[in-house]
């Protein structure tokens, strides 16, 4: 372990000791108000498996692939058609022409018409964590811990690369092309920019620390956040 890792470390202890004091019974401790969690991640960057391990260790829900299904029942749809809108987002004509020869086809519209409703109905049963999909720009700031994962391109390509089995070039294009389409998303919904750190509470990077320490600083800062009352 890095002296880096090994501060972070310790601030989560330091943090945890803090929670247990604030929070001695286990009644407290349910009755305590945890924000939801956001996660955005740049691709690469191993941001869903930060969210998994926060969640795991904090005994939330984790909310990735979930989150596909829900938005699946609720158009009535394949889940493989949410996919492939979050993969491959169609705009203008591509749109007209899918509604046409598709026998499922969901248009970006009513894809964000039912994330809505299913992102809000997570974060009102609390206890989550939300893998993307804009989260933190859909629930109020004062509901939610968001994070954002980063890491340096290099060691993105390297971690897709691995991850696919695929030359670097192919990790290269992947990533690419899979951030465009995300900034694209949040910049056409929202109208946001989903690089922008005011957007977010906290901004890891994965090519700095590990993803065990980049959970353990997560949830170090949430339970700070807690126990300080500053939500």
């Amino acid at each position: 372990m890095t002296k880096q890792n090994l501060s972070v470390s310790q601030f989560v202890k330091d943090q945890v000791k803090k929670w247990e004091s604030a929070y001695a019974s286990d009644e407290k401790k349910k009755e305590a108000h945890l924000p939801v969690i956001t996660v955005a991640m740049l691709p690469g960057s191993g941001g869903s498996r930060v969210a998994q391990l926060v969640a795991k260790r904090l005994g939330f829900d984790w909310y990735h692939q979930d989150v596909v299904e829900e938005i699946a029942k609720s158009a009535k749809i394949r889940s493989a058609v949410v996919n492939t809108l979050e993969k491959e987002r169609r705009t203008g004509v591509k749109d007209f022409i899918s509604s046409l020869i598709e026998d499922q086809y969901i248009h970006p519209d009513t894809y964000l018409k039912h994330l809505l409703p299913v992102v809000n109905t997570i974060a009102k049963h609390g206890r989550a964590v939300i893998v993307g999909r804009g989260a933190n720009f859909i629930l109020p700031p004062n509901d939610i811990f968001a994070v954002r994962v980063i890491a340096p391109l290099e060691v993105r390509i390297k971690n897709v690369a691995m991850a696919y089995r695929v030359p670097s070039e192919e990790a290269k294009k992947r990533i690419i092309h899979r951030e465009s389409r995300r900034k694209a998303f949040v910049r056409q919904s929202f109208h946001a920019d989903i690089s922008d750190p005011n957007n977010y509470d906290m901004t890891i990077n994965t090519g700095k620390v590990s993803i065990e320490a980049a959970a353990e600083a997560v949830i170090g800062a949430v339970l700070r956040m807690v126990v300080d009352g500053n939500r």
